[in-house]
């Protein structure tokens, strides 16, 4: 775990330093397609476990209510802020 929080660091940290370069900026394109990548092989590695296809329903429905309440808490979060530091008060 560790290790993966420090290669992100490192990450950032050279991003910022070379953040004016313009191979970094091209580089943007490439991880999008990486990302891309990992999320098929993650697709394809779901698709071949017998128990997470068997459980889809049960987990698909806590997924759907998670969602739904980290939508509905970010709303109502943003709905206090706007309220107490944006909306004029005349």
């Amino acid at each position: 775990m560790f290790v993966v929080i420090g290669l992100m660091f490192t990450g950032i940290a050279l991003g910022y330093l070379f953040r004016k370069r313009l191979i970094l900026r091209r580089f943007s394109n490439l991880m999008g397609w990486t990302v891309y990548l990992l999320l098929f092989s993650l697709g394809i590695s779901v698709g071949n476990n017998r128990e997470i296809i068997c459980n889809l329903p049960a987990l698909g429905g806590q997924a759907l209510w998670l969602a739904f309440a980290g939508t509905l808490g970010s709303v109502w979060g943003a709905w206090i802020v706007y309220r107490n530091f944006f909306k004029n008060k005349s």
